[in-house]
């Protein structure tokens, strides 16, 4: 008896199918040794554990491992099946624990939610920008410069992912109207105030991937030399696109988030997209500080906690360190959830944004944030704080040109990738025909 579909009941054959095979990308057939995979990978790994087989790699072990190239390196192909989580023990004893089962049954629902989820926010995001048709192509080369791809690496792995799932109806963007925020842009009163702050600790909390109990408690798991070096023997195309695919995730949090911030929706629909795509990766950053740990250096990533060495393939360690320092710096704050939860309200709320067509309003949804975070922190008599958060504003400014500068480097060197592999949603955001390098013919 293997891990077949019978062991995640009640989730069905065609409803675990719809998430490709973990290994190399093509169609799954179910769930296989702790793992959902094709019939190819499952008889392969079946194969691999015989006691004759022994498998070697005729190359620098960091073979590409996709539906076309699988068969071509066996000893690359077994380390992906390993990393990836599939269990020696399955072969030998057959049986999955109810732990795994749970992952499982979460990972199905989650991809489930999530492929809605990425339809709905590429639909917003791609809303045209009344009178500024010029956004799209601004955004990328003046504004969306923060690194997007490490700042992704504290968010959820497939098989660890919680259960909370934001909404479907991700961001039917409304046009203005006055009478839809009940606590108006500016507070009237001391209980409006405390009522605001309420509603966005809230939101944060709903639109947080995991709760700081859950990360304090996973706080064991490390990755091995041996899965370190596995993310190591990426190419550097294969781990940015990686990385991509997470911070996709994470940004669609965001824009959830961004929906029942007060005030938010009361601004324009084009003032809504723009400062969702010029700040949403700013707000990762900063919900990146609940995913690390200032003990060893290390960032929740993939289900476990890696440190920067995880992240070598992607050719970039200057910004990974500087990345590392900001989450580092952020920790030493020991900001609460609620301060955390209105900075980040504050961050996205920036009247500095480009191509707003009502900066005063956004201005004035601004201050009536940043007299909430200042309330909260007077409350737990901490004002100090609020210069040190403006600090760490300015240090962002600068994550954003180092960024850049790697982004456009990644661009050049590796024009399919940037073009065809990332996923939409983050092509969206970051990359436009006009900046990217042409494909030669």
């Amino acid at each position: 008896m293997e891990y077949e579909e019978c062991d995640v009941l009640p989730i069905k054959r065609a409803q675990i199918e719809v998430i490709p095979c973990k290994i190399c990308g093509d169609k799954s057939s179910g769930v296989h040794y702790g793992v959902i995979t094709c019939e190819g990978c499952k008889g392969f790994f079946r194969r691999s554990q015989l006691p004759s087989v022994s498998y070697s790699c005729s190359r620098q072990r960091n073979c590409q491992i996709d539906r076309a190239s699988r068969n071509r390196c066996q000893h690359c192909r077994l380390q992906k099946c390993l990393a990836q989580g599939m269990s020696r023990d399955a072969v030998k004893f057959g049986r999955m624990s109810k732990r795994q089962r749970d992952s499982l049954n979460a990972e199905v629902e989650k991809h489930r939610q999530q492929q809605q989820l990425q339809v709905d926010t590429r639909s917003v995001l791609s809303y045209p920008t009344k009178n500024h048709p010029e956004l799209t192509q601004h955004f990328v080369q003046h504004v969306v410069h923060l690194p997007l791809l490490i700042l992704n690496c504290c968010f959820c792995s497939h098989s660890e992912f919680d259960s909370r799932q934001p909404s479907h109806d991700l961001l039917a963007i409304q046009s203005y109207n006055a009478l839809e925020d009940s606590y108006s842009l500016y507070p009237h009163s001391l209980q409006s105030l405390d009522d605001m702050c309420a509603s966005i600790v809230r939101s944060h909390r709903e639109t947080s991937q995991y709760r700081v109990e859950e990360l304090q408690v996973l706080r064991w798991k490390l990755y091995s030399r041996e899965e370190i070096q596995v993310y190591q023997s990426k190419s550097v195309d294969e781990m940015w696109q990686h990385c991509a695919s997470r911070l996709t995730d994470a940004v669609q949090y965001v824009v959830e988030f961004a929906k029942q911030i007060p005030g938010f929706r009361t601004l324009s629909q084009n003032d809504q997209i723009a400062l969702l795509k010029t700040g949403s990766m700013e707000v990762v950053l900063v919900r990146m500080s609940r995913f690390f740990n200032a003990e060893n250096n290390s960032v929740f990533f993939d289900g476990k906690f890696a440190g920067v060495e995880v992240f070598k393939s992607l050719a970039c360690g200057d910004l990974i360190t500087a990345v590392f320092d900001f989450a580092h710096g952020m920790c030493a704050l020991k900001l609460s959830e609620q301060q955390i939860a209105l900075f980040s309200a504050l961050v996205l709320i920036n009247a500095d944004r480009p191509c707003l067509e009502d900066r005063g309003r956004v201005q004035r949804a601004q201050r009536s944030l940043e007299f909430g975070l200042r309330h909260i922190l007077h409350r737990d008599n901490q004002e100090s704080l609020m210069h040190k958060l403006n600090q760490r504003m300015a240090v962002l400014r600068s994550l954003c040109s180092l960024h850049m500068e790697k982004l456009q480097w990644f661009s050049q060197h590796y024009p399919l990738t940037a073009h065809i592999l990332f996923p939409p949603l983050y092509k969206e955001l970051f990359a436009s025909e006009a900046e990217l390098p042409m494909i030669p013919k």
